[in-house]
């Protein structure tokens, strides 16, 4: 029988970092040591998910395109209307292949990572976060924001680079965390009780996990735990005996990352993983779920690019007044301009390839033509194409949630010139000769409808750091 695993994966984190020293002096509250991650105010669930899905899609085997999609995330741009069509949109799938959203708690991303095992075909799953709390709260400053993606499928599919030998959960009802919703924040039960009550089922997830694998503890090499209680993962760690097989996590770098810190637990532990390694991921979140997995030689060959380590070092400073505006949390006085229009959903759909998928086109003589000519036959993907800044202007006066708003036109390398706003960079960092790529993001949200396009971001070197604020 052809068995069934990871052909590839990716994570995404945004590059702005809050230092939780700085919540404390403002919030009189909460803080602590270490940093978040926190996404951009023209980031959220869905353009991070975007992200990650593109670096698992170009690390994936030659040939091998998903046939199913899979989102999972507590904090949906959308409800009433399918997220995952945004993602499905910007990384030009197949029509025929189906986009699901699976919402609304952490757990949430274990039941799509189980349906895309169970899938015909190669299945991506796809899970983004912004996460929140109230101002000086605990989850204010664990939180964190981020995307992961993982290919999966059988060995008939493509090499696989970690197949699952083993899964078993335990389920049952108990209030631990929750938020109604309109909410922004969740509530919480006392730790105690939620802390006994994940010991126990996420010790019995363990011994069916293990059984159904055949194998015992000390032939297990590290152990993920994603979850919110970090207590109830430090004494159920200590009740199975795995001393220093569990994994320190991503605590004081990035935050806790809600449903998609189970793909990001696996995609660290995969990019530092040895062939012939068994992970143990284990997911305590309204129940208990634990996946085993094998690590093959192609893991090897096949690590996507940058890695997790990579984007935790390479990320700037956030002032938490701007944080706390973004969130929305605190308002600010906008640019005195008239706020944008509602999106027309009849000229998005008219445009679909070149919106989401930034799509251009090609003249019979070479000419790349940003958008694209209705005169040309060829399709030009430009997606993936990096440029060079040739001039940019800071406009202090359009609106934008954030401003002052940075343009700049983009000569593209291979052809193709477009004026494009720059993000997830500092007004004196930018400079004509400055080296670009595309990332998809929220351009604004107007009457409830997010207008999703393409930006462009400086290209920075993998582990690399600024210091400039926002």
């Amino acid at each position: 029988m052809a068995s069934r695993g990871i052909l590839s994966y990716g994570a995404y984190l945004p590059y702005r970092r809050l230092d939780r020293s700085e919540i404390r002096p403002v919030a009189g509250t909460g803080g602590g040591r270490g940093q978040r991650t926190v996404a951009s105010y023209d980031e959220d669930a869905t353009t991070m998910a975007v992200a990650a899905a593109r670096t698992a899609l170009a690390a994936a085997p030659d040939g091998v395109a998903p046939r199913s999609l899979w989102f999972a995330t507590v904090s949906p741009p959308y409800l009433d209307k399918t997220n995952a069509t945004a993602v499905h949109a910007a990384l030009r799938l197949d029509p025929a292949a189906p986009a699901f959203d699976v919402n609304g708690a952490v757990r949430s991303a274990v039941g799509a990572l189980d349906a895309g095992l169970g899938s015909a075909g190669p299945a991506l799953v796809v899970a983004g976060e912004v996460r929140t709390g109230r101002p000086g709260s605990p989850d204010e400053a664990a939180g964190g924001d981020g995307a992961s993606a993982l290919l999966v499928g059988s060995s008939e599919d493509g090499e696989l680079l970690a197949e699952v030998i083993g899964r078993a959960s335990a389920t049952d009802e108990f209030v631990d965390r929750w938020r109604t919703p309109g909410e922004i924040a969740s509530k919480l039960w006392e730790e105690r009780f939620g802390e006994g009550r994940y010991v126990e089922l996420g010790a019995q997830a363990w011994g069916d996990a293990l059984k159904a694998a055949g194998l015992v503890v000390d032939q297990v090499d590290r152990v993920l735990v994603a979850t919110s209680h970090a207590r109830a993962a430090a004494t159920l760690g200590t009740r199975l005996g795995l001393g220093d097989r569990l994994a320190p996590g991503l605590d004081a770098t990035v935050g806790f990352t809600g449903a998609a810190h189970p793909g990001l637990l696996l995609a660290d532990a995969l990019d530092a993983a040895r062939p012939g390694e068994v992970i143990a991921l284990v997911v305590l979140a309204d129940g208990a779920d634990v996946v085993l997995l094998r690590t093959t030689d192609a893991l090897a060959s096949r690590r996507p690019t940058p890695s997790v380590a990579d984007q935790v070092a390479a990320g700037a400073p956030v002032a938490y007044g701007t944080f706390l505006a973004w969130r929305g949390v605190l308002p600010v006085e906008p640019p005195r301009r008239p706020e944008p229009a509602r999106p027309s959903a009849a000229a998005a759909g008219r445009s679909r390839d070149w919106k989401f998928g930034f799509v251009g086109s090609e003249a019979a003589d070479g000419t790349v033509h940003l958008p694209p000519s209705p005169l040309d036959d060829r399709r030009r993907p430009m997606a993936d194409a990096t440029g060079t800044i040739v001039t940019y202007t800071v406009d202090r006066l359009a609106y934008s949630p954030s401003p002052p708003v940075v343009f700049a036109v983009v000569d593209f390398d291979g052809g193709g010139r477009l004026p494009v706003e720059l993000t997830d960079v500092d007004v004196e960092d930018v400079a004509i000769g400055g080296r670009v790529e595309m990332t998809f993001r929220r351009l604004f949200t107007a009457d409830g409808i997010h207008n999703y396009f393409w930006k462009a971001r400086p290209v920075r070197t993998a582990g690399a750091s600024t210091t400039g604020g926002s």
